[in-house]
């Protein structure tokens, strides 16, 4: 049964929210299927004109175990996998040197 003001055959479909992306460097891989992305953001201190960085620790699943550390990475928000894992690593940008 359809809902009202909705033309048969066309049901709402519920769209999920958009996940968070962000893009950091690899600086543990020593865990298995699990990698530690430094997030790093650029802030301006809201009174004081002062530029600082803000770092930030996230863990992503790496399904293969091919990051290493030093690579750059994009990764992405999911549902919780782990105690601490809520990211997983969507494509590598570029690998370490």
């Amino acid at each position: 049964m359809s809902e009202v003001g909705v033309p048969l055959g066309q049901e709402r479909v519920e769209e999920r929210p958009q996940r968070k992306v962000r893009l950091g460097i690899v600086t543990s891989d020593r865990m298995d299927k699990t990698v530690v992305v430094q997030i790093t953001q650029t802030i301006r201190h809201p009174l004081y004109p002062k530029i600082y960085r803000r770092r930030k620790n996230l863990y992503a699943h790496d399904e293969t175990n091919a990051i290493k550390v030093g690579d750059t990475v994009r990764i992405m928000e999911t549902r919780p996998l782990s105690k601490l894992k809520r990211w997983r690593v969507v494509e590598v940008l570029e690998r370490a040197k």
